[in-house]
């Protein structure tokens, strides 16, 4: 079984810095994609940023030059790295990674960390 599992998160004001982290564990064989997704209130789930597993990125248009994605390889954990945050930045952030335990790639999701930017 795998489980992703978030830190990180809180209040903080605008213009100010946060950090998540998100580790996976469990029967892991090999993870591709690791990224991270966000959800506002009334909101549908967006994109935040991706990272493959040799380090490619990929970022939303509204955090590019803000958000920095990094991974872990050897810890099973991705990073994001949030600079001049704006209130429109106060949502839930999940975790996803795509993970396989034996033969195939499955999706995973952890359970969510809030992040309030107060202006």
């Amino acid at each position: 079984q795998v489980q992703l599992v978030e830190s990180g998160g809180g209040l903080v004001q605008a213009g100010g810095s946060l950090g998540l982290s998100c580790a996976a564990s469990g029967s892991i064989a090999s993870i591709r994609v690791m990224g991270w997704y966000r959800q506002a209130p009334g909101k549908q789930r967006e994109l935040v940023a991706t990272i493959t597993s040799p380090g490619s990125t990929n970022y939303a248009d509204s955090v590019k030059g803000r958000f920095t994605i990094s991974r872990d390889n050897a810890k099973n954990t991705v990073y994001l790295h949030m600079n001049s945050l704006k209130p429109e930045d106060t949502a839930v952030y999940y975790c996803n990674a795509e993970i396989r335990s034996s033969w195939y790639y499955s999706q995973y999701w952890g359970q969510g960390t809030q992040v309030t930017v107060s202006s």
